[in-house]
Order: structure tokens, then sequence, then C-alpha cells
């Protein structure tokens, strides 16, 4: 059908698609709520490795291709194949047959290798012989010799079963294009090609009877011989045929047939209009092309919109209406594409087109419905791949999330938060970014946690020893985590505590809180200063993992690796309601800057600094801490803690290089010296007095003795009294 070495391009640019792009620089998912109105107009492009399925099913019984599948057009010499066989020979014979096999192979007469392999069972022998007669060229031998294998009874030809008639087809395909030995008129040569064909396609799929009925096929020939019947049917004029088998190839997992399915649509869309509009009369063409244009391969091809409009003159196919309607609005052909969904049925595909029409037309409670029908048609585990959007932002597409996640979209414009939220998280990886905004940023805290609480149940704690990367995390521990730094921040730190994942991050969210509370709680000054600093050392070293946002401005998704400048309000406009942005500001992190948390932690050891005496080593220290833990990020936060410590600090040595060099805080001398400035402080107070006091004392005293010495006698006469009138 094709040179092997353009083949051999193709299959390789066909297969690139299908892996994750490694790039240099960062990858970034498609969020849908990053450009609402775009996300519900647009309607992706399919994907032709699943198109392809809906082309041609595996055959029931006839194993997956695995390595060892033939691609005998990608080398000139069909070395693959040699080497292939001559593994497995080793592997299937004894040694000693397995020497006298391959001396026979080095033979170049058929006849002689069989009389020489009279050692070998009859299989061995015949097969060796006919790969004899193969190798020079002999066809017709070597098609004799395949048949006497076959003619075997069947447990006399278990290993060589499969091997004989793929040969066999092979064989008998060659035959048909070589000279016949006698001159033969046109017509009997034009007749006895198609019979030749004829006798190769039922070798082939005898072949894979042979392999369904569980004959060794150790070579993978029973899916070989889809790819080689399919040429053969190209070869008689039967694209129908040889679509439909290089489909079924496909479906087995082997990479020739979707090599040759990709070569097939470069093949089609080149011809001009009188070669292709007879071959448009097929399904399978309509399906292939269809499938081409669907999933933009070719994307830049001048042609395609020619194709288009062939495929529209074209009888329709009602399997492909749905995408011919598709194709039509992708083009902004609305008209174009009512009349095809008039014809496609009730395919998810036709229903998302319904939805998606609905909303220009401004009928929202349409396009719920059709929506609704959309996610309810297509199966939970239909899967189109991996895309890359404009912006390459790379998106998993799968038809059933997509249409939830366009739903959600509506969900927030009518201010039905927690449906759209469950919505959204129900895509898993795929819209998580969406979700977790919606989780951080819409919903209240209350909401949240009743969902989590009700929804999302604790995932299984890690093993000792055992690590889970940022990208490992399943979606249910990203949203526990998201709940418990939101607590934190929100000041409820003893709730918080169990929705962190690892016994270490519960430990830290329990420190912070006690920190916290401290802060709050303590009975001494330096008591609750000790707490703010304690609390603020652990924002600082374990912010992201305790108190990041998921998005902006911390990007925790990401370990944070990735920013960007997230200090402007959210405006509302479009489909993001008044509501909603309000909400959005008001959950926005203060302050609203990378890594806030920095602030957040640099603010802490402030407040620490409030309740610290002034001239005290702590003092100094912890504003030092205050200062480096923003510096190079706010240089004017970074400078006002520097001017408070020179206006009210201690002379330290490491100051000069302030906000670097800091000592820890030293709680204990400043405990120490608040109860020196205490004392200094009555003595200075006194100080005014200190002629007077003496005689003030010495009056007091005298008062005392005075009142002392009164306080006897008026009981001695009371005592007397009372014995005078008991008398």
């Amino acid at each position: 059908m094709c040179s092997s070495r353009t083949l051999l391009a193709l299959a390789i640019a066909g297969l690139l698609p299908l892996a994750t792009a490694q790039a240099c620089g960062p990858e970034f998912p498609y969020r849908l709520l990053s450009d609402r109105a775009g996300a519900l107009g647009e309607l992706p492009e399919g994907n032709f490795t699943f198109e392809v399925t809906r082309l041609g099913q595996p055959i029931a019984g006839l194993a997956q291709a695995g390595k060892a599948t033939l691609e005998p057009y990608w080398d000139e010499d069909n070395q693959r194949y040699l080497d292939a066989r001559v593994g497995v020979e080793k592997e299937q014979l004894s040694a000693e047959e397995h020497a006298l096999v391959s001396q026979l192979r080095s033979l170049v007469d058929a006849r002689q290798a069989e009389a020489a392999g009279a050692a070998l069972p009859a299989e061995l022998r015949l097969y060796t012989a006919g790969a004899v007669a193969f190798a020079q060229s002999d066809m017709a031998l070597a098609a004799e010799y395949f048949r006497r294998v076959l003619a075997l009874p069947a447990t006399e030809r278990a290993r060589r079963s499969t091997w004989a008639a793929y040969s066999l087809g092979r064989a008998l395909a060659l035959l048909a294009v070589s000279a016949p030995e006698q001159a033969l008129s046109e017509d009997a040569a034009v007749q006895r090609q198609r019979e030749l064909r004829q006798q190769a396609r039922a070798a082939f799929q005898q072949a894979r009877e042979l392999s369904i009925a569980g004959l060794d096929d150790p070579l993978d020939l029973g899916v070989a011989s889809l790819g080689e019947e399919a040429r053969l049917a190209l070869d008689e004029g039967d694209w129908n045929s040889a679509i439909t088998l290089y489909a079924s190839q496909a479906s087995q997992a082997s990479p020739t047939g979707y090599s040759s399915l990709r070569q097939l649509t470069w093949t089609l869309a080149r011809m001009d209009d009188e070669q292709l509009r007879p071959l448009l009369e097929g399904p399978a063409v309509q399906q292939l092309l269809v499938a081409q244009l669907f999933s933009r391969l070719d994307v830049h091809d001048q042609d395609s919109p020619r194709l288009l409009d062939m495929l529209r003159q074209a009888p329709l196919q009602p399997q492909i209406a749905d995408r011919l309607a598709a194709l039509s609005y992708q083009r902004g052909d609305y008209a174009s594409t009512r009349t095809f969904l008039e014809r496609a049925g009730d395919s998810g595909l036709a229903w998302w087109l319904r939805a998606k029409l609905a909303l220009q037309a401004s009928d929202q409670a349409a396009a719920t419905s059709a929506y609704a029908r959309a996610a309810k048609a297509f199966p939970a585990e239909e899967d189109w791949g991996m895309r890359r959007t404009e912006n390459w932002d790379y998106e998993t597409l799968k038809p059933r999330c997509r249409i939830e996640g366009e739903m959600a979209i509506l969900a927030l414009e009518r201010g039905d938060y927690r449906e759209a939220f469950d919505q959204l998280y129900r895509s898993g990886d795929i819209y998580w970014q969406d979700a977790a905004e919606v989780a951080e940023r819409v919903l209240s805290l209350d909401e949240l946690k009743r969902y989590v609480d009700a929804e999302v149940p604790a995932p299984p704690p890690l093993k000792p020893g055992e690590t889970q990367y940022l990208w490992e995390r399943p979606p249910a521990t990203r949203l526990r985590e998201l709940l418990g730094r939101r607590l934190l921040r929100e000041g409820r730190y003893a709730e918080a505590v169990p929705y962190f994942v690892s016994a270490e991050l519960q430990q830290a969210a329990r420190e912070y809180g006690a920190a916290r509370e401290q802060a709050e709680d303590a009975w001494t000054a330096i008591g609750r200063a000790e707490g703010y600093y304690l609390a603020a050392r652990l924002a600082r070293s374990q912010g992201m993992e305790l108190l990041g946002y998921e998005l902006g401005p911390d990007q925790a998704w990401n370990g944070g690796n990735y920013g960007g400048e997230f200090d402007k309000p959210v405006q509302a406009g479009g489909l993001l309601t008044a509501e909603e942005a309000r909400l959005q500001n008001a959950s926005a992190a203060q302050p609203n800057r990378r890594y806030h948390y920095r602030w957040v932690a640099a603010e802490l050891a402030n407040r620490a600094a409030d309740l610290l005496p002034p001239r005290s080593q702590a003092f100094a220290a912890v504003l030092c801490k205050a200062s480096g833990w923003i510096n190079y990020r706010d240089l004017d936060g970074a400078r006002r803690y520097y001017q408070r410590y020179v206006k009210q600090g201690p002379y330290v040595e490491w100051a000069g290089n302030f906000g670097f060099d800091c000592q820890e805080p030293d709680f204990a001398r400043a405990r120490e010296l608040a109860w020196e400035q205490r004392e200094q402080a009555v003595r200075q107070a006194l100080r005014p007095f200190k002629y007077a006091l003496p005689l003030v004392l010495l009056a007091l005293i005298a008062s005392a003795i005075y009142w002392q010495r009164r306080r006897r006698t008026l009981a001695i006469v009371d005592k007397t009294a009372e014995e005078t009138r008991h008398e």
C-alpha cells in the first residue's frame, strides 16, 4: 500500500499525540472557570485513537497484540519478523531440533530441505521446506508446502498451524502480483489475480480462526493477518473492508492498524473530487474521514473545508450525523448543525451540541436539560485522550466530566455553589483546580466542611516509611487538606487537625493551633509573646502545608513552584455574578501575594514584639526574624520592622545584618528584664518622696502600735464587765 519509510514516519507521528509532551517549562491544566463563556461556547475536538474504536471492534477470542506483533513493512528486509521467529524457535524447539531447522533454512532447495528434515515432526519439516521455498521466491511451491501443513491432523500441527496459514496468505498475495507461468489474456490475468487474492484473504482469515481456537500464535500472526487482509482489500478497491480490518487491528492494540488508518486518511484527503466522490458512498470511508476532521488531524490541511462539503453532499450515514453536526458547529455553521442534529438521534455528542445551541438562544432551562441528557448518554469511562488548547494548556478529555464541568458554570451563575463544586469535584484530577477555586473561595467554610464530612472519607494512612509525592495525592487527600488549611487560616484550630493526612502534618497543625491559643490565653505577656513567635515560626517553615491557598496566591497544588500576581480584586462580569465576586474577594488571602503566609508569619512575630520589653534581646530577635521573612518580597515591610527596632530596640551586635543574622529570641531573659523593669519603675515612682517616706513609715508604725494597745485595753475592760454581770 505504501513504502516502509512512509509508514514508519506516519506511525511514529501518529503515536506522538497519545503521550504527554515533555517541555522545558511548566505545563498547566486547562481551567474551565478561567474563560467561562469560552468553555461553554467551545466544542473540543475528538480523538482519532478513540474514533478508530467506532470503526472496528476487537475480535472475540483473539488475543491482544503483544511485543511480537508483526510490523513487516517497517523494514525493507523484514528483519524484525526474522529476529522474532528465531527467538520463538529457540524457545519452542529442543536443541537438536533447533540446530536441524537452522541448517535446513540455510538451504536453497525446498525439496532437499524436506528430505534432509526427515527426523523432524511433519509440521516442522513441511513448514521449514515451505519457508525455504518462500525465501527463494518460489511462492507456488511455498504455498503447496503450507497447505500440506494445514492438511495434517490438528494434533500434529499445533505449533505451526497459524504460521502456515499466515505464510500461505502471504505467498498467495505475492503470487497475485507476479507474472503467470503462461501467457494469459488481460481478462484471464485479472481473474487470476482476483482468485489468488480471495484465496490469500481466506488464508489470513484461517490464521485468525486458528489463533482463536488456541493453536500456538507466539508471533501475533492472528492480529497481523488483519493488516495483511486489509492490504489485499485495498488492492481490490474495497476501501470499506480495508478500513474495517485496519480498525479491528488497531482495536487489538496493534500500532500498525492505527498507523495504516492514518495513512489512509492522508491518501483519501489528497484524492481529487472525482476519485473521492464514489468512495464516499461507503460508510467506513465516511467514518474515517469524519474521524480525521473531527480529531483535527492535518488541521492545517487546506482540503479540510472541501472534504467537509463533500461529506455533506454524500448519502448521510446515521452513525456519523452527530460528528457532522459537531464539525459544522466548530466551523460556525449553526444552521447545518441543526440540520444534522435532526438525524443524530440521542447520542451524547448530539445532546451536548443541543445544549450549546440552547445557550446561544439564551434558553438556560433547555440547555440544562440537554446537558443532563448528554452527561447520562456518555459512558463514564469514555476517554478522548489528552488535548492541547490554543494556550498549550493540557486537558484530559472525558466527555462526561467536561459536560458536568460546563454544567458547573451554569450552576455557579444561578448561585447553586454546592452543586457546582460537586460537578467539578467528580472529575477527579481533570478539573481539580476549578473545584479547588469553588471550595476555597466560593463555598462558606461550613458548607465545605459539611460536604467533606458527608462525601469525602479519609483515605487510608500511609504505611511507615511510605512517601507520597505531591502529584500522587488523590483528590480526596487534596480536598481534605485544603479544608484543613482553611480551618487553620480561619482560627478553628482543633477542627483542622484530622483533615491533614500525614501524622507529621497533623502534629504540625496541632502545634500551630496550640501556639495561637497560647498567644491569646497565656497569663503573662511574655507567655503570649512566646506563643505568637512559635506560631510565626511554624507559619514560615511550614506555611505552604498548613496555611497555603491551593490556587492563588500560593499555588499549593504545584508546591508553590509557579505563581503570579493576585493582588487585584475579582470583578463581576459575563458569567461571573456580583455575589460570587463578593465571596471570592471576601475569601482572598491577606495579603493577596505569593507565599502570603510569609507576611502572616512576619505579622505574628511583630505581635510578639508588642508584648516584649522593647530593650530586650527577644524584642530585637523577633523583629529581625520578621524582617528577614519578607525581605526581597516586600522591602518596605521589611524596612518598617527594622525601623521599629532602631527606634525602640536595644543595641545588639548582630543587627548590622538585620533580617539575616538573627538570633533566636531569649524569652527567659525577657522575663527577667520585665521584672527588673517593673522594679525600676516602682523605684522611679517613689524617688520624689525619698525624705518624707521614712516619716510616713514611722507615723504608720506608731499608729499601728497605738491601735494595737488600744485594742488590748478595750478587750480587758470588756472582760471585766462580763465577769461583773455573771456575779
